[in-house]
């Protein structure tokens, strides 16, 4: 039995007091957006180049966008380490970016992006504290490394930390905690935040057949979490590591591979597919739209849920420091857009959330909420984004609810001080 949907994905009508609230401040952001100055919007003669990564480049988003704004939207995927390398030294070849909120140090430092006035965010009020506070409710631990209220305001002096001003570096959208995917007909099913542990990337069992992602302010925290787990280093702060315990790591990790323990380091979400469809790993570094592919194919894929914790991520829409005129308007619009519902109602059926999940619940169905968000058992078969079986019926999230995951973050992607020489050590990795 599959569940219930609503007519086209749209809202049904406005049944509770939330809903309606919901569309009559967005009536009135939206008013007020459209009498504020400088907006322009020539849309019919307007282009944004997109740059980002393919988690969120997605052609029916792209296509979406396009339909609701009225403006020729340009989507350059690539891997995350392209991306960040293009944009940080040709910001003049894109409008828009988006990536994590790692990549934002890089950026700013490289003048290569330009501040958001908060004054163009209709829906800002409604951004969840996860984005502002770095947790979404008080008593939450925030995680080691960049949470990202940390570096979301721009201050006076053109710093970037976490005291509120007019103007942000970035604005919060997607975002998730990540882990690694393991196949249950080879690994046995492990026990959320008991037994499930990153030291499983590195343990002997399963060399030859591990794969990690190739990024270095990625990767680096996967396989660190890995090796403090086994016990082989301990840092003082995994969030910003010493040059030290960079070289102790990376001593490991070139160990390991030419061992032959990695068979597979993986660029992009399709290709960490392929790497677990073929069988070339069985165990690896995974986003969550890799697992739900997987398991819509009927290979079973259990995305961990670490007993040592999450390494957590917040993706980031940023605007060029070049873009100027029709094309910063049509930028503003096309970022605003993804705060609208329907965008983040795409990205919750691939495991992902938004920074602005009331809107989006407009689009889901009652028991898509409960299992993506709530974390409670499916009582239905649900869809994917291409419409196939992602969660079949009687299955619950692993790792539980939103909340739940963002309580236990580890660590945050992060740039961290000994960026430069952690870059040096990861190709020196790459190339053992």
């Amino acid at each position: 039995m599959n569940c219930p949907s609503k007519k086209q994905n749209q809202p049904s009508g406005i049944s509770s007091r939330r809903v309606f609230l919901g569309k009559l401040a967005s009536a009135v952001a939206t008013s007020s957006w459209l009498v504020s100055p400088p907006a322009v919007h020539a849309r019919e003669k307007t282009t944004i180049r997109v740059l980002g990564t393919d988690v969120t480049l997605q052609e029916e988003i792209r296509r979406k966008a396009e339909q609701d704004l009225g403006i020729k939207i340009l989507f350059e995927p690539r891997g995350s380490a392209q991306v960040l390398q293009k944009a940080s030294t040709r910001p003049e070849s894109f409008d828009v970016y988006e990536q994590w909120s790692n990549s934002i140090n890089v950026l700013w430092g490289a003048n290569a992006i330009q501040p958001i006035s908060i004054e163009r965010i209709p829906l800002w009020s409604q951004i969840n504290p996860l984005s502002k506070t770095g947790r979404l409710q008080e008593d939450m631990p925030i995680g080691a490394g960049d949470a990202p209220h940390k570096i979301l305001y721009v201050q006076q002096d053109r710093s970037l930390a976490a005291n509120p001003t007019a103007q942000i570096s970035f604005l919060p959208y997607v975002h998730n905690v990540d882990s690694f995917g393991y196949n249950t007909k080879f690994i046995p099913q492990g026990t959320a935040y008991e037994s499930e542990s990153w030291g499983w990337l590195l343990s002997p069992e399963h060399s030859g057949r591990v794969g990690l992602v190739n990024e270095p302010t990625i990767g680096i925290f996967d396989a660190a979490l890995a090796a403090q787990s086994l016990g082989l280093i301990q840092f003082q702060d995994i969030g910003n590591m010493t040059r030290n315990e960079i070289d102790e790591l990376f001593e490991i990790l070139i160990r390991l591979k030419r061992n032959g323990h990695f068979n597979g380091i993986w660029s992009s979400v399709p290709q960490s597919v392929r790497f677990m469809k073929t069988g070339r790993v069985v165990i690896e570094s995974m986003f969550s739209p890799a697992v739900s592919t997987l398991n819509g194919s009927g290979i079973p894929v259990t995305y961990a849920a670490p007993k040592e914790g999450y390494r957590g991520w917040h993706g980031v829409l940023c605007i060029s420091s070049q873009t100027k005129g029709y094309e910063l308007d049509a930028a503003y619009d096309y970022i605003n857009w993804w705060l609208q519902g329907w965008a983040g109602a795409y990205m919750a059926r691939q495991g992902y959330y938004i920074s602005v999940p009331d809107f989006a619940r407009d689009y889901l169905s009652e028991p898509e909420w409960d299992y993506w968000y709530e974390g409670k058992v499916s009582k239905f078969n649900l869809p994917g984004i291409d419409g196939q079986i992602a969660v079949p019926a009687n299955t619950q999230r692993n790792g539980g609810s939103y909340e739940e995951r963002f309580s236990r973050v580890a660590v945050w992607n992060t740039v961290m001080d000994v960026y430069e020489y952690s870059l040096v050590r990861w190709y020196e990795f790459l190339t053992a």
